[in-house]
Formats: C-alpha cells, sequence, structure tokens
C-alpha cells in the first residue's frame, strides 16, 4: 500500500473535484492596472486552477464545484472552464436582478510586476455568488458517495469569502472522507481577504477548524503562520531567509498539532525579484522529508497560479504513484512551467513536466 489510500479509478466517476470561486482575471499585459487601456481576460481561482490542471496537463477527469450569476459574464465565465476540459455540471446558478445588488460575478485585475516592481492583484468580490454558498446548499452526498470521486480539493481563499464558506468546505470535508476521498486544502492566506472580517486572528480560528478534517495540507510559509499560528524558527519577520531546516521544524510543529494530516507539502521561494525567484518544495509524509530538485533563477513570466500548479502537479504524483518523491518534483515542476506562461492557469503539457522533472533543460524541440 502506498502513502495514501485512494479509492480506485474503477470505482470514481471523477479523478478530482474542487471547491472554490471562479473569478475572469483581467491582465493588463506588461502595463499598470490604473493605466491600461485593454486587458486580456482569463478565468482563474485558487482551487479551480488545481482542476482545471490536472485536466488539462495531466489528462485526468476534473470538476468544479462553484457558483455564478446566470449573466453574459457568469456564461462567460463557464465557457473557459468548458475550453479547459472541466466538467461544469456542478455549477450553481443565481438568478440575476439586472444590477447586482443580490449577488455578482467575480472579477480579478492583476498585474504580472517586473524586476523590482512586484505582482499586483486587485480583486472585485464583494457579494459574489460563490461567496454566498451555504450548508446544504451542495448534494455532497451524490458527488461523493453516487458519482464517487478520488481526490477533492478546496483552500483558504473560498474560506475567507464570507461567514458560510467554510461551513461548506467542513461539510463537502466531512462527506468525501466519509467515502474514502482524499482531501487536499491550500492554506492560500490573502490579507486583503481577511483584512475586513478580523484578520490573522479570524483567518487562524477558521483555519484551525478546517484543518481538523484535512489529508494533505498545502502552503507556503507565511500561510503557515497566518492560518494555522506556527512559529517559525529561523525566519526574520519577512520571512525572507528561512531555509529547509526551518521549514522541516515548521512541518514537524504542525504534525504533532494535527494528527490527521497524512501528507504536508510546501513551496520553497526566494523572490530576489519580480521575474526572478528560487524555486522548490518539500514534502513531508509517513515520518520522512522528501524535496524537489532546486531551481535557482528561475524566470518568471506570470507568478500568478504557481502555487496551484505545484499542487496540481502534487495531487497528480500521489493519484499516479503513490509516491512522495515523485509527488513534490511533478508539483515542483508543473508550477515552475505555469509561471513561465500568462494566466492563472497552466498551459504546460505532461511531457513538458516530465522532461523537467528528469533533468531536462530549455533547448529547442523540434
Amino acid at each position: 500500500m502506498g502513502i495514501l489510500s485512494i479509492r480506485p479509478k474503477t470505482e470514481c466517476l471523477y479523478d478530482e473535484i474542487s471547491l472554490g470561486e471562479v473569478m475572469l482575471r483581467f491582465d493588463p499585459g506588461y502595463g499598470r492596472i490604473r493605466t491600461a487601456r485593454r486587458f486580456d481576460v482569463w478565468e482563474g481561482g485558487g482551487e479551480y486552477n488545481v482542476a482545471r490542471g490536472l485536466k488539462k496537463c495531466f489528462g485526468l477527469k476534473t470538476a468544479i464545484v462553484t457558483a455564478f450569476v446566470d449573466n453574459e459574464v457568469g456564461r462567460l465565465a463557464e465557457d473557459f472552464i468548458m475550453q479547459g476540459g472541466v466538467d461544469t455540471c456542478f455549477i450553481r446558478w443565481t438568478a440575476f436582478d439586472g444590477v447586482g445588488h443580490a449577488a455578482r460575478n467575480g472579477l480579478n485585475f492583476t498585474e504580472r510586476g517586473f524586476g523590482i516592481r512586484g505582482a499586483k492583484g486587485v480583486s472585485d468580490r464583494g457579494l459574489t455568488a460563490a461567496s454566498q454558498l451555504k450548508k446544504g446548499d451542495i448534494d455532497w452526498e451524490y458527488i461523493f458517495g453516487k458519482c464517487g470521486v478520488r481526490w477533492f480539493h478546496t483552500g483558504g481563499i473560498f474560506a475567507a469569502l464570507s461567514a458560510t464558506t467554510p461551513e461548506v468546505v467542513i461539510e463537502a470535508a466531512q462527506t468525501a472522507q466519509k467515502y474514502g476521498t482524499i482531501v487536499s486544502y491550500d492554506l492560500n492566506y490573502r490579507p486583503s481577504l481577511w483584512k475586513a472580517i478580523g484578520g490573522k486572528a479570524e483567518a487562524q480560528s477558521v483555519n484551525r477548524e478546517i484543518a481538523r478534517h484535512v489529508d494533505v495540507m498545502i502552503g507556503n510559509e507565511e500561510d503557515f503562520t497566518a492560518c494555522l499560528g506556527l512559529e517559525i524558527e529561523g525566519a526574520d519577520e519577512q520571512l525572507t531567509t528561512l531555509d529547509v531546516s526551518g521549514y522541516q521544524k515548521m512541518i514537524a510543529t504542525a504534525v504533532k498539532q494535527y494528527s490527521n494530516f497524512k501528507v504536508i507539502a510546501t513551496t520553497l521561494r526566494t523572490v530576489h525579484s519580480a521575474t526572478v525567484n528560487s524555486w522548490s518544495a518539500i514534502c513531508w509524509a509517513n515520518g520522512s522529508f522528501y524535496e524537489a530538485t532546486r531551481r535557482d533563477s528561475l524566470e518568471i513570466f506570470d507568478r500568478v497560479g504557481g502555487g496551484d500548479s505545484f499542487a496540481s502537479g502534487l495531487a497528480y504524483g500521489f493519484i499516479t504513484f503513490n509516491d512522495p518523491q515523485k509527488a513534490v518534483e511533478y508539483g515542483a515542476a508543473h508550477g515552475a512551467l505555469a509561471m513561465t506562461t500568462p494566466g492563472d492557469t497552466s498551459m504546460a503539457t505532461l511531457e513538458e513536466v516530465e522532461k523537467l522533472v528528469k533533468g531536462g533543460g530549455a533547448r529547442v524541440d523540434r
């Protein structure tokens, strides 16, 4: 038996299902949001990006559980999702009141950053249909019990959207585990989402409760400190000088507090500039640590979604091989490739990921 007890494909209609909000991302290219005259438009969402990566890059059958207002903007987001091959049958549609007083669809304006200018995101997601999801809205018994799902993924972005979304996460996770589905959760701390509802104290209150229902916990050093309140020995105030041993101590503390964690994975990133990062990842499983190949001076085209692509590669590694070393390598390679293209979602192929995992470089393929 491998590290995780994953349901066989023959028992399940879906390899993976994500729960989260999907927004339209408005990208000003090399320009700034405040001076833009045109935008490229993509779809994106921390939890959704994992489902799309698993489908589009890794070829697994995935679906998204979310909600949209039924108007042209919502249908545009749906169209993007369908282009990515993610099943849309679990989308919950809310009636449009003509203005958006009761509910609306979310927008996310994100610029990539360059050199000493960091990437910047400005979301416009108040009163979105997804944020108003509440316990009992989704038939999880049907999804996990009737359809069958091997892996369920959600995260801290969705949990931060309202007072009701954490209850939806817990309801889904409990039902998933009832039917033997692996539950992964990306802490994905976003200060802007928690700012008006209690800050770090509320983030910790919510995420500590959710953490009790998680099998595979994912995040970076800021996520674990801000969302779970873990102290990290050896880190400076800005969390810029942490070495691998510091991460290992952090993870060891998490394991002691949450005995239900079967896997913990975190990306290792040093930001030299917006366009040059060092990049790697580590994974804890069954009492041992596994580290991915370190890539120093990785050139970044668009860093948004790199962590989500790491999560999808990690999930693929476990679903396919049930091997933590392969999982962390696939995750780190997929995350690195995703940051070489624009948009939140990965444009990488499985062949490109495997080439990088095997040590391949950037020579021309022809």
